[in-house]
């Protein structure tokens, strides 16, 4: 059986909602969560994936989790030995394996990436660090906004550093506007136990176009994240699911909604024939962190401007998939002043 307790962060009683789920994944770092009765009796499960589908087919927060439960997961009895579950998982192509005994209660969980030994990642993720930050002036008139910083730390240290938590061993900064206090800070990487590399942007070229100057090429999906976004995504799940979806190009998406300030008439002509009372408005707004496959790089213009949007227009008009991954982690982009206080409010320097 599973040792340790962090399975119990997963639980969730039967009247949970879908924020409870999202709050308890950010939590825990399972990536599932196990709704239970008063008995701990397992009556579903969730995955972090379920939760992003129904947040891209509309579902509200405040909806119970029951409607999308799994009732009948794949589970493992205590005594089931850790070989066998992880042929079990492997066989069932399941990352997480609830552990229940003979009352149906859950008593542990065995997770895939636990339990498999991999060789470490040498993966490759390519920041965006060369933006003018000209929404943050005064505070970027002598300092690079990737270098501002958060929580006695830089910005794009923060990023870094989560990403090399995740195994993402070689680092490609675009750098323009100061760059060389970002190379002066970040030099090679050894500092950090990574690899750092720099390309140099003459002149802007978007949030796409510097990837134009990569050499080489790279040879497996690689993600991109501009240098002034912090977030609590998993950026190995988020290759992982790139990979599944057998996508050209993946965008992280956030879920922005906006409450109309005034009652709605709806009309057919001049009748009316309904009332919505201050309607809520969803739409997904683009994140600023992508995986994409080394072959959309041949769709850009060669050291010319191009932003990530029309990046993914290409790619759509070449016949590649473009998919979305919803983020339901924290999120921010430090992109205007009054973000960089907030969040400077929210991670305040570390004492001493």
């Amino acid at each position: 059986m599973p040792e340790g307790g962090t399975w119990r962060k997963t639980l969730l009683g039967p009247e949970a909602t879908l924020e409870d789920a999202i709050r308890t994944l950010n939590d825990s770092g399972v990536q599932i969560v196990l709704v239970v009765d008063q008995e701990s009796v397992l009556l579903g499960t969730l995955t972090d994936g379920d939760v992003r589908r129904r947040l891209l087919e509309g579902g509200g927060l405040w909806e119970p989790l029951e409607a999308g439960l799994h009732q009948d997961p794949l589970v493992a009895p205590p005594d089931l030995g850790k070989e066998a579950a992880l042929r079990l998982m492997r066989a069932n192509r399941v990352r997480q394996l609830p552990v229940v005994d003979a009352e149906g209660r859950v008593v542990g969980l065995h997770l895939l990436d636990e339990m498999s030994v991999s060789p470490e990642r040498s993966k490759l993720m390519v920041v965006m660090a060369g933006g003018e930050g000209r929404r943050l002036r005064p505070y970027t008139e002598e300092c690079p906004k990737p270098l501002l910083p958060v929580g006695g730390k830089p910005i794009l240290e923060h990023i870094l550093e989560r990403a090399r938590a995740e195994g993402f061993g070689r680092f490609v900064f675009a750098v323009h506007y100061l760059g060389e206090m970002i190379q002066e800070h970040f030099g090679d990487g050894s500092k950090w136990g990574v690899e750092i590399d720099y390309v140099w942007e003459d002149r802007p070229l978007g949030t796409a176009g510097a990837l134009s100057l990569l050499n080489p090429l790279p040879d497996d999906p690689f993600l991109v994240t501009n240098g002034d976004v912090l977030t609590g995504i998993r950026y190995g799940e988020l290759l992982d699911f790139h990979r599944r979806q057998g996508a050209a190009s993946t965008m992280a998406v956030r879920e922005h909604r906006w409450q109309h300030p005034f009652g709605v008439v709806l009309i057919d002509g001049v009748d009316i024939v309904g009332f919505d009372e201050k309607p809520v408005s969803r739409s997904y707004i683009n994140a600023g962190v992508y995986a994409l496959e080394p072959n959309v790089l041949g769709l850009l213009p060669d050291d010319a401007k191009c932003d990530m949007p029309e990046l993914f227009r290409l790619a759509r008009s070449a016949d590649l998939r473009t998919v979305v991954y919803p983020v339901h982690e924290d999120w921010v982009d430090v992109g205007r002043v009054e973000e960089l206080e907030r969040t400077r409010a929210e991670f305040p320097p570390p004492r001493g």
